[in-house]
C-alpha cells in the first residue's frame, strides 16, 4: 500500500481543524427532545445533555435560555439570550421562543422598557395569548404609555380599546400601581363616554377619602351610588367618610347600610365599633367589635380597637390578651 504523500498528509489536517472550527450543534430532532425536557421541568438533565455541544452557538446558547427561564433564573436568562437573540434565524420557532423568554424575564427583572420590545414582538405571532397582553399592559402602565396599556388590557378583558369599561380597568391597575393621578385622568376619561358607569365614581371616591378629601370622597361616593345603590362598599366608604368627620349617627346610618347587603365583611363592623363607643354605647361596639373578628380573626385592627375598649373599661386582662393578639398580628404581616 502507498503511503499518503505530503499533499495529502497537509490537506487531511486542513480539513480536521475545519471540523474543529465548526460549532458543534444539536441537529433538529435533539432541539425538539432538549426543548421537551425543559419545558417537562427536566432543567439539570437537558443542561447535561448540552454540555457536549457549542455554548456560543445561537441555537445551543437559546437552548441554555430557555433552561434558565424555566428554572426561574431570570438573571442567568438575560445574560445568556441577550447577545444571541437577533442572531437566530427569524420567524424560526427558536427565534420567537427566545424573543418571548427574553421579554418575560426582563419584565420579570424589572427591566420594562427592555422587555417591552420582545413582548411586542411576541405578540406579532401571539396575538391572542392573553397573559401576553397583560404583560405587555403592565409594562406599558410602568412606563408612562397609558394609551398601549389600554389597548394591551382591553384585548387581554376582551373589550374595544375606546370604551368607557377599558377606561375603567386601566384605571384600576393603575390604582393597584399607586399612579392616581393617572388613574383619575382614565376614570374621568370612562365617565365622559358613560356618565352612569358603575365604579368609576366610587374608585374616584376612594381615592380623595385616601388623600384626606372627605367632602369630595362623600361626593364621589353619594355620586356611585345613584347608580348602583347595591354597592355595599360605598356605603361602607360613606360611613368611613362620616366616621373621619366624627359624625356618628351619619356613619352608623351608612355602615348598617352597608351590613344590610353584605353582613359578612369585617370592616363595616370596626367603624361602627368606634363610632358606637364615641355615643357611650360600650356594649353595643363590643358586640360589632366581636362580630368583625369572628368573620376575619386575622384582622389586627379590630383586635387592637378591642383591646383600646376594654381597656377603657377596665377589663384589663382581656383588653391584655386583645394587645397581644394584635401585636403578634402586626409581626406577622412584617414579615
Amino acid at each position: 500500500m502507498r503511503r499518503p504523500g505530503l499533499d495529502a498528509i497537509v490537506l487531511i489536517a486542513c480539513c480536521a481543524v475545519a471540523a474543529d472550527a465548526q460549532p458543534r450543534v444539536p441537529d433538529a430532532a435533539t432541539i425538539a427532545s432538549l426543548r421537551s425536557m425543559i419545558q417537562a421541568g427536566q432543567i439539570a438533565a437537558a443542561e447535561k445533555r448540552l454540555e457536549p455541544f457549542d455554548r456560543a452557538a445561537p441555537v445551543v446558547a437559546y437552548l441554555h435560555g430557555l433552561a434558565r427561564y424555566h428554572a426561574d433564573d431570570h438573571p442567568g436568562a438575560i445574560e445568556i439570550l441577550s447577545p444571541v437573540v437577533a442572531r437566530l434565524e427569524p420567524g424560526t420557532i427558536e427565534r420567537r421562543e427566545a424573543e418571548q423568554v427574553l421579554g418575560l424575564s426582563l419584565y420579570a427583572a424589572g427591566r420594562l422598557p427592555e422587555a417591552i420590545p420582545y413582548l411586542e414582538a411576541t405578540r406579532a405571532w401571539a396575538g391572542n395569548n392573553v397573559e401576553l397582553h397583560y404583560f405587555l399592559g403592565q409594562a406599558y402602565l410602568q412606563t408612562g404609555k397609558i394609551d398601549s396599556a389600554r389597548g394591551a388590557l382591553a384585548v387581554t378583558f376582551a373589550m374595544a380599546p375606546e370604551s368607557p369599561g377599558a377606561h375603567l380597568l386601566t384605571a384600576q391597575m393603575l390604582i393597584r400601581l399607586n399612579l392616581d393621578d393617572a388613574a383619575a385622568a382614565e376614570l374621568k376619561r370612562a365617565l365622559a363616554k358613560d356618565a352612569r358607569l358603575p365604579q368609576a365614581k366610587f374608585l374616584l371616591g376612594q381615592m380623595a377619602l385616601f388623600r384626606g378629601r372627605l367632602d369630595e370622597s362623600a361626593e364621589w361616593t353619594r355620586g356611585e351610588l345613584e347608580v348602583n345603590p347595591g354597592n355595599a362598599m360605598a356605603w361602607h366608604q360613606l360611613g368611613d367618610v362620616y366616621v373621619r368627620k366624627s359624625q356618628w349617627d351619619e356613619a352608623i346610618a351608612m355602615l348598617q347600610r352597608s351590613l344590610w347587603i353584605n353582613p359578612f365583611y369585617s370592616a363595616p363592623y370596626i367603624l361602627l365599633g368606634q363610632a358606637y363607643a364615641k355615643k357611650g354605647q360600650p356594649a353595643t361596639a363590643e358586640g360589632m367589635l366581636r362580630r368583625a373578628i369572628e368573620y376575619d380573626p386575622n384582622n389586627r385592627t379590630a383586635h387592637y380597637v378591642l383591646a383600646q375598649l376594654l381597656q377603657q373599661l377596665g377589663r384589663h386582662d382581656e383588653a391584655k390578651a386583645e394587645f397581644a393578639i394584635a401585636e403578634k398580628l402586626q409581626g406577622q404581616a412584617g414579615r
